[in-house]
Formats: structure tokens, C-alpha cells, sequence
């Protein structure tokens, strides 16, 4: 009888020991997993700022143009009536 409560606990702690084996498992693949949002973010990141540069200059040009051609928006009278 005092081998069995031994190979309870050991059972007991090969069970945790798979467990956490599996439990390791996971938290690598959930390392990699985040690794790879945090890269693809990144990229976003990095497009958006492209995209940003490319409408300030956009925005230059059409500055540049309306000056060129004197094309000043007047501010709205409203209605004469």
C-alpha cells in the first residue's frame, strides 16, 4: 500500500509535466504568432507613412497651382435678400 500513494503522486506529476510541456508549446507558437503581427504592423505602419508623404506633396503641388492660376476661394456673403 505505500507504493500506491508514490505512483499516484507520480502520475500526478507526469500529467503536470505533459501539461506544461504542451503549455510551453503554445506560449512558443503564440510568441511567433505575435512576432509576425507586430512585423505586419510595422509594414502598415510603414505604408501609411508613405501614403501620408504622398498626399502632403499632392497637397503642395495643389497649393502651388491654385497660387499660379489665382484661384483664392472667396468667403461666402450668404444671402442678399
Amino acid at each position: 500500500m505505500a507504493d500506491e500513494p508514490d505512483n499516484l503522486v507520480l502520475a500526478y506529476l507526469r500529467r503536470i509535466d505533459e501539461k506544461v510541456d504542451r503549455l510551453s508549446e503554445d506560449v512558443r507558437d503564440l510568441k511567433v504568432r505575435a512576432t509576425a503581427v507586430e512585423e505586419r504592423l510595422a509594414a502598415v505602419e510603414m505604408s501609411v507613412i508613405g501614403i501620408n508623404r504622398r498626399i502632403d506633396r499632392v497637397e503642395e503641388r495643389l497649393l502651388r497651382i491654385v497660387k499660379r492660376l489665382d484661384l483664392v476661394e472667396t468667403p461666402h456673403q450668404g444671402c442678399v435678400g
